[in-house]
């Protein structure tokens, strides 16, 4: 079974000279393989395409694919229509455990959520769906009572977005009161104590950090009143102490609720979840979710990329975390050697650092909770900010990737990318920009050019 998808965002019809239909075998055999809407876009016939691939290489714009899937993904759960991206199964949430999604983005989570939600109504790749045809679809599964908890309104959402960042450009004000508009289970002044949040209350959303965004965004989920929570990336922007206080945090509302999460750090997923599925597939192209596997189970074929039950490699190699002796430091060329600098900020915090350097062919890693300093002490190595005593006394050209981005440049990716190849004399990178996910990749590039 074969799957194509064509990203409308990319194809650019009047751009082009069609290659795809004019290099496709079939079309130049007379069939309707590749036929073209009244918005100028290709429709690339599932049943027709013989998975040749020349279409997906001739395309000027790299907007189709044309993906293989194992014989056992017949029906998708949910398909955003023809050649749009595809998601097959859905993860189980169950009352008094935390259900954990392990997987790379663009691979349907947020879909999952939206049905779970009752807010999509799985369609099962036929137009529009109706709740009739997936409850008897899920007849004699756990999805089937849950589903019909949900038509019947019995199961209400609370949601914690991914993107955390995105928080003060859809709420202005302070956050005490944003808090205090989730707070449907009254157990605010519990969450601000456990969450370390009395020095932000009084605070306008627009001045807190990340870590503080993001802590502030746990805590209105869990305030509010709902037999599903759902929790995207808990971890980001959190030292580790805050994360396993958020974990446990978790874990208490989870005792007579469904709780489901979506997270990339290993060892709090480990600590955190009861269960876990898998998430493989092509990003936004298509999705499948596996079958629950025990905790252990599932990280561990994760790593290796192999998922026996399911017979298909999502990797094509193994993670492999290796272990190398301590190399002497009188081998090892310093590259960037500074002096000691202080930084304070007003009447408030202060950050001291003693000089050090930088070796050749060395990843310095900096440890530390949030609020301590870190994105100071980086920014005055990087010459973004002047010490107030001290010079660091570093005379190298530094690339520099802020924490925190804000995509309102008036200005297209490829635009900027060719103005920084053409100042520093480089080849650029095509990304696209789509989310805010996207957004820190592409910035990833500016620093590697």
């Amino acid at each position: 079974m074969r799957i194509a998808i064509l990203n409308k965002d990319r194809c650019q019809p009047r751009r082009c000279s069609k290659e795809c239909e004019k290099y496709c075998p079939r079309v130049r055999t007379g069939d309707e393989t590749i036929v073209f809407e009244e918005d100028g876009k290709p429709v690339v016939s599932e049943e027709l395409c013989v998975g040749c691939g020349i279409c997906v290489n001739k395309c000027p714009f790299k907007a189709i694919m044309i993906i293989g899937l194992p014989e056992a993904l017949q029906v998708p759960t949910h398909r955003y229509g023809p050649n749009g991206f595809a998601l097959f199964g859905l993860p189980v949430p169950r009352i008094g455990k935390v259900t954990g999604i392990l997987g790379p983005n663009g691979i349907g989570k947020s879909t999952s959520v939206q049905i779970l939600s009752g807010s999509l109504v799985p369609n099962f790749g036929q137009g529009n769906g109706d709740w009739d045809t997936a409850l008897e679809h899920y007849a004699g599964t756990a999805l089937h009572d849950y589903f019909k908890a949900v038509v019947d309104g019995k199961v209400r959402v609370s949601q914690k977005p991914q993107y955390v960042d995105l928080i003060p450009k859809a709420f202005k004000g302070k956050t005490s009161e944003l808090l205090e508009k989730t707070d449907e289970r009254g157990i605010l002044d519990e969450l601000v104590d456990y969450l370390d949040l009395k020095s932000v209350v009084d605070r306008k959303i627009s001045e807190l950090s990340g870590g503080e965004l993001q802590r502030v965004a746990i805590a209105a989920c869990a305030s509010k009143d709902a037999q599903f929570y759902f929790f995207d990336e808990i971890s980001p922007y959190l030292d580790i102490y805050q994360r396993i206080n958020v974990a446990r945090l978790i874990q208490k509302i989870s005792k007579d609720r469904a709780v489901l999460v979506v997270e990339h750090d290993l060892a709090i997923l480990d600590m955190l979840t009861d269960v876990i599925h898998i998430a493989y597939g092509e990003p936004a192209g298509f999705g499948v979710i596996t079958l629950p596997k025990s905790v252990r189970v599932g990280i561990n074929q994760y790593l290796k990329g192999y998922l026996p039950e399911e017979n298909i490699r999502i990797r094509p190699e193994a993670i492999k975390f290796e272990i190398h002796p301590p190399r002497e430091a009188s081998q090892i060329k310093s590259m960037v050697t500074f002096n000691g600098f202080s930084k304070k900020f007003g009447d408030g915090f202060s950050l001291k650092a003693t000089g050090g350097s930088l070796r050749e062919g060395e990843v310095l890693g900096i440890v530390g909770p949030n609020g301590i300093g870190k994105s100071t002490f980086v920014k005055v190595l990087a010459g973004e900010i002047k010490p107030d005593d001290g010079n660091p006394g570093i005379d190298v050209k530094i690339s520099y990737k802020p924490q925190y981005i804000k995509a309102d440049i008036p200005l297209t990716v490829q635009d900027f990318l060719r103005g920084i190849s053409k100042r520093f004399g480089t080849s650029y990178y095509e990304v696209e920009i789509s989310n805010p996910s996207s957004l820190k990749r592409f910035m990833t590039a500016c620093l590697v050019i």
